[in-house]
């Protein structure tokens, strides 16, 4: 089923969401129209006085390379949306650019003393996490805007750090409680990246395994674990790593070093679900925190499959029993909202072209449309398409159809779906 429709009154208030069988009927009867199509709100004909509002929740799981949204009612998750984050592109632009300016130091040009200028401020992040904070604070105050969000709830880290090495930090109940052993293994997961240690498995049971046996001296410290599949953690038993791996002097050299490296991006991670939830704090006046042990608690007891968006609707303790009234999730990726730059670079960082100085009004770069190809063309059939606008020309666009560049000359019959937000959306 679809995701639920956002509502809104005539004076741009938040409604209760509606199915969207009821918002057909209501647009169908003039009673409401369309306000924005992705995601999709509607607005009230006439203005509704005292309405009377549900309690909605709004989930979140943020991630490195995507986050996960979900807004429930009751026990009911009636929306949920995967944001694809460009963290990687910006950060490989940024990587380009600062080889270009070293390039241009160490050419013989006049010496320009040091100033040690660069200090950076407290809580400052990166431009490729800064981006996530930022990304994800524009979607909460559109959520909050289309919708009555009483409450917020993040998965604000992981994993606990902290209980990792001291489990009794908050007495024996938590460690032998019911979330015992999930914050660990999701550790782990994350460490060795859903593979097994020792033969590289993919997609099976995977199970936290002692390296050295606790038969002979091993702890239960982090160090000390690692995920194995079910086969290599029964052929390996109580024996040495050394013994047990005397045949693949690669994979035990890798096992021994890994084990010693910690999680490198899980503090840039976790530092920018800090920022997230700082963000959120000024934007809602209650606001709850969750570990990832508790969101994947909540799922395995459900049965439900692996989502990002399912991921989100199974945060905090209102995600231990919920029922998904939505089984198609909204999917947004993050596309800019183009560059800057004067002039584009060669390889060797000189300038080579020049930015184009016109500037077209008609139709920008990201915006959606819908229009009709009369014709066949080469590797597209006539037919009526929705579309985002990769290039616009002088008296047209051009769009990619099936993979293919195709140019629309005229802007005759072009209706405009959704004007550029920085976004392209899916399903």
């Amino acid at each position: 089923m679809q995701n639920h429709v956002f509502f809104v009154n005539q004076d741009g208030s938040p409604l209760n969401m509606l199915h969207p069988a009821r918002a057909r009927q209501l647009q169908s009867r003039g009673k409401a129209a369309t306000l924005r199509t992705y995601p999709y709100v509607a607005m009230q004909g006439q203005q509704i006085e005292n309405p009377v509002l549900k309690p909605y929740i709004l989930k979140i799981d943020p991630g490195s390379q995507w986050t996960g949204f979900a807004i429930q009612c009751g026990d009911e998750v009636v929306f949920r949306m995967e944001l694809t984050h460009r963290g990687a592109a910006i950060s490989e632009s940024l990587t380009k650019r600062r080889g270009f300016i070293r390039s241009r130091r160490s050419r013989n040009l006049r010496y320009r003393k040091k100033r040690f200028n660069r200090r950076k401020p407290e809580g400052w992040l990166a431009p490729s996490l800064m981006h996530r904070v930022l990304t994800v604070e524009t979607w909460i105050k559109r959520f909050m805007r289309w919708c009555p969000i009483v409450t917020i709830e993040i998965e604000q880290v992981r994993f606990d750090t902290q209980k990792l090495q001291n489990p009794e930090i908050s007495g024996v109940e938590y460690q032998q409680g019911t979330l015992f052993g999930f914050e660990v293994r999701q550790y782990l997961l994350e460490k060795w990246k859903h593979q097994c240690a020792y033969c590289g498995a993919e997609n099976v049971r995977l199970e936290v395994e002692h390296i050295v046996p606790k038969s002979k001296g091993g702890s239960d410290r982090v160090s000390n674990l690692c995920i194995a599949c079910r086969n290599c953690n029964q052929k390996k038993s109580d024996r040495d790593l050394a013994d047990f791996l005397k045949k693949k002097p690669d994979v035990l050299k890798r096992v021994l070093t890994q084990t010693k490296v910690p999680l490198k991006d899980a503090a840039a991670v976790n530092s920018t679900r800090f920022a997230i939830v700082r963000v959120a704090k000024k934007l809602c006046s209650s606001i709850n925190c969750w570990t990832g042990g508790r969101t994947k608690f909540n799922r395995c007891q459900q049965g439900l499959k692996k989502s990002h968006s399912i991921d989100a609707a199974c945060v905090g303790e209102s995600g231990a029993s919920i029922q998904l009234k939505t089984h198609q999730p909204l999917i947004v990726v993050c596309k800019g909202h183009g560059t800057r730059q004067a002039r584009r670079v060669n390889a060797a960082g000189f300038p080579a072209v020049q930015k184009a100085k016109t500037v077209y009004t008609h139709v920008k770069a990201g915006d959606v449309v819908r229009f009709a190809l009369p014709a066949d063309r080469k590797n597209v059939k006539a037919g009526i398409y929705t579309a985002r606008v990769k290039t616009p020309t002088s008296k047209g666009f051009e769009v990619l159809l099936n993979g293919f560049r195709v140019k629309i000359s005229s802007m005759k019959g072009v209706q405009f779906i959704q004007r550029q937000d920085g976004y392209s959306y899916g399903f």
